[in-house]
């Protein structure tokens, strides 16, 4: 169980490079790909991080802080719900909301 969470962490790291490159991307200009790689990215993330709730939940991984799961899940959706506004009309402004909400699912993941 423990090799199917460490994959999944790593995937969910891989996501996470995923938005902010696609952020970094629209940032730069002239890539026409970047608001769907970060809307991919942000998708795949979202599911990835509900998969390791729930393998942690099942699973002998330690206990789950639910406040935390929480406000990681309303930044996550608030980062998908701007990539897809994003992809609809692309506008470095929502990239950049959608980059620094990422940022601060980070801090929320490392310092909470």
């Amino acid at each position: 169980m423990e090799i199917v969470y460490s994959a999944l962490v790593f995937l969910h790291f891989v996501a996470l490079a995923g938005i902010v490159s696609g952020w970094l991307m629209q940032q730069m200009g002239g890539y026409a790909k970047a608001p769907k790689v970060l809307l991919h990215s942000a998708l795949t993330q979202l599911v990835i991080g509900l998969l390791l709730v729930g393998l942690r939940e099942m699973g002998d991984l330690g206990a789950v802080d639910h406040v935390k799961i929480g406000v990681k899940l309303v930044v996550n959706l608030a980062v998908v719900v701007l990539a897809v506004l994003n992809v609809r009309g692309p506008s470095p402004r929502l990239a950049l909301a959608a980059g620094l909400l990422t940022l601060l699912n980070i801090g929320v993941a490392v310092f909470w």
